[in-house]
């Protein structure tokens, strides 16, 4: 049974080893793991404050203006769901695979571009899309069984890494059965960092970009090289 002071003393070695590395890999990651999100609730309120405070003119002038600004920020949520699915989910498994080869040995940034041209692109990018889905959908349903389906979830990246080629409901039942079990400790792994993120909130977010975001990336990498030879060893995977 793995224990955090383990994972985290062996991220850190592999981290220090090859520092500046996993800082632009982790910097990378984090700028494209993003969600995009429009909140057109404040352009209704305005609409309706413009409507009552200026005459007719002025309020088409204004309500123009707030509709356009509306359908621009609508676009940009468009093009950032596509640039996520399409671009960042990949830099999220190259990312995984940069991680999983340092632990090992001084690798490359170049690294982070592999799943790219793999030659199973389309089935990394539909993985990852359908992972994100399932995650939302049943965040929409009940947050706490959300919570749980993103743990359930958490090693597809990295199993995708060492196999982009591996069928998505494949990929899904070992990511399940690597968890069974490892939900709850790998919960409070995270939240073993929550002092850690305070301090990088009051230093403006340099400190995650230059130790705490690689340094969470090393460890969970850490689970997951545990949880891969725990599978070795029982057989579900060869």
């Amino acid at each position: 049974m793995w224990t955090r002071v383990q994972l985290k003393e062996n991220a850190k070695q592999a981290f220090y080893r090859n520092y500046w590395e996993c800082v632009a890999v982790a910097f990378i990651m984090g700028i494209l793991e993003f969600n995009a999100n429009v909140n057109l609730e404040v352009y209704h309120n305005n609409m309706d404050t413009f409507r009552a405070v200026y005459p007719s003119d002025m309020w088409y002038l204004m309500t123009t203006f707030l509709t356009t600004l509306a359908a621009f920020n609508l676009m940009l949520t468009v093009l950032g769901i596509f640039l996520k699915i399409f671009v960042g989910n990949v830099f999220a498994v190259g990312g995984r695979q940069f991680f999983i080869q340092n632990r090992t040995s001084k690798t490359k940034i170049s690294t982070i571009l592999l799943p790219f041209g793999s030659g199973h692109y389309g089935n990394v990018v539909l993985t990852m899309f359908l992972r994100d889905l399932y995650i939302g959908l049943w965040m929409l349903l009940l947050i706490v069984p959300g919570i749980i389906k993103s743990y359930e979830y958490l090693m597809v990246p990295y199993i995708l890494a060492d196999n982009p080629g591996m069928d998505r409901r494949e990929a899904f039942a070992i990511s399940k059965r690597m968890m069974d079990g490892e939900k709850w400790n790998a919960f409070v792994l995270g939240l073993s960092f929550v002092g850690w993120a305070l301090l990088a909130a009051c230093t403006c977010g340099i400190l995650g970009l230059f130790f705490l975001k690689p340094y969470m990336e090393a460890t969970y990498t850490e689970l997951y090289t545990y949880n891969k030879i725990k599978a070795y060893n029982e057989g579900y995977i060869r």
